[in-house]
């Protein structure tokens, strides 16, 4: 089948919803092949804002502000697929997308250098003291001086987290000199020659600077707090470019305050703005040995390419050939293009009996199946029919029968 085939879906009518400020890469990917309803709307849209929306949507691109709930999902009647133009894919509620069929697609790595490199950056600066000679300067007072300045070569980095961004920075540290060791929950090939530790413990107590890269979760939820702090080497610096609840802001401050932690970057907060301009408050606001940034970890125009690339990559491929690589939500499906025939997405629950039902029933109409590609998960059941093109319609109206079926689509 050749590249430019599409699905059979007629282009003007299929609606695409872009928010937050998505990168004019994927507006002008589809754009080019043919997509001309793309809405693109700035900022984040609150629930009941994108549920007067969202009927008539069949692809939502979203950043890390919008809150795609099981109210939105409920109420998304056309809705295939959702990408988020980020890393992490915690904004939508996943158990609603896979009950309703929703493909949800992100970029895990397209951001991963920018945020290893603006660690890296902090960490020169807080080990420097380039902040309070800074704004010295800008003040009109000279601070010259070594007193309190360290450099980065020779020094221990405890990296909490060895995912794709811990071992960014794991790399970028080693080639700085440092030392690098790391602590994660699962098991992981260090790179170059970090060295694994057992315990955050043990990472926290033998580390000069400790930078987090770990996910929002229950299990990291003030993984950072009054008592581990008391764990920590007396003088390091500690960097949050993961999630904003994974340090509790108030016991940093009071580290902070009592000397015992001299330094501290973060960008990610339990509560940030919902656009540029809005009102901003921390507890570590007015320390000058902290540095704080608006959640900008990944916000580089290479980063934000990258992205728009990526995610929109995955989307169309869903939309025009079925290939599902990348999800969160049904199971992951590559499959190659089938000549001479017409193509069936069928998303179904996946209970004892479901493929064989689908055969049985095509077997009966006498409607030959030229190929079939079938990947399940805990809860969802994914099968791509290759059928011939003067049965498919009848095929398609027999697969809506079946008993588990969530969404059935005619591809091409």
């Amino acid at each position: 089948m050749s590249e430019n085939k599409i699905t059979s879906y007629p282009k003007e009518k299929i609606n695409i919803l872009f928010l937050e400020n998505i990168s004019d890469v994927a507006v002008k990917h589809f754009n080019a092949s043919g997509y001309v309803n793309v809405k693109i709307i700035n900022g984040a849209l609150s629930e009941a804002e994108l549920i007067a929306v969202i009927k008539n949507v069949h692809l939502l691109g979203i950043r890390s502000k919008t809150q795609v709930t099981k109210k939105i999902l409920d109420a998304a009647e056309k809705l295939q697929a959702i990408g988020c133009f980020c890393i992490g894919v915690n904004q939508v509620d996943l158990k609603a997308a896979t009950k309703n069929g929703i493909v949800v697609f992100n970029a895990p790595y397209s951001n991963t250098r920018s945020v290893a490199e603006l660690v890296i950056g902090a960490s020169i600066i807080l080990i420097r003291k380039v902040i309070d000679k800074n704004k010295a300067a800008h003040e009109g007072l000279w601070m010259k001086g070594a007193s309190g300045s360290h450099e980065l070569r020779g020094k221990t980095l405890g990296i909490i987290g060895y995912g794709n961004i811990g071992k960014q920075v794991s790399v970028l540290a080693e080639n700085l000199g440092m030392k690098v060791i790391f602590h994660d929950v699962e098991t992981k090939l260090p790179l170059g020659n970090a060295e694994k530790r057992k315990s955050l413990k043990e990472v926290v107590g033998e580390s000069d600077i400790v930078t987090l890269h770990v996910p929002g979760m229950a299990t990291t939820k003030n993984l950072v707090n009054k008592n581990t702090l008391k764990l920590f080497k007396k003088g390091s610096i500690l960097i949050n470019y993961a999630r904003g609840e994974v340090v509790d802001l108030d016991a940093l401050r009071k580290a902070l305050l009592d000397g015992f932690i001299s330094g501290a970057a973060v960008d990610v907060f339990p509560v940030e703005p919902e656009k540029n301009g809005d009102l901003f408050v921390s507890p570590l606001q007015g320390l000058n040995n902290v540095l704080l940034t608006p959640h900008i970890g990944g916000s580089t125009q290479e980063a934000q390419h990258n992205i728009g690339d990526d995610v929109s990559s995955k989307l169309f491929n869903y939309l025009e050939k079925g290939i599902s690589t990348g999800s969160h939500s049904i199971p992951d499906l590559a499959l190659p293009p089938q000549e001479g025939a017409h193509r069936i997405l069928h998303i179904h629950h996946n209970v004892p009996g479901v493929l064989s039902e689908i055969n049985t029933q095509l077997s009966k109409h006498k409607i030959n199946i030229l190929g079939q590609y079938l990947k399940t998960n805990d809860t969802i059941g994914y099968v791509v029919l290759d059928v011939n093109k003067n049965l498919s319609k009848n095929a398609l109206n027999l697969l809506r029968k079946v008993k588990a079926t969530i969404k059935v689509r005619m591809l091409y």
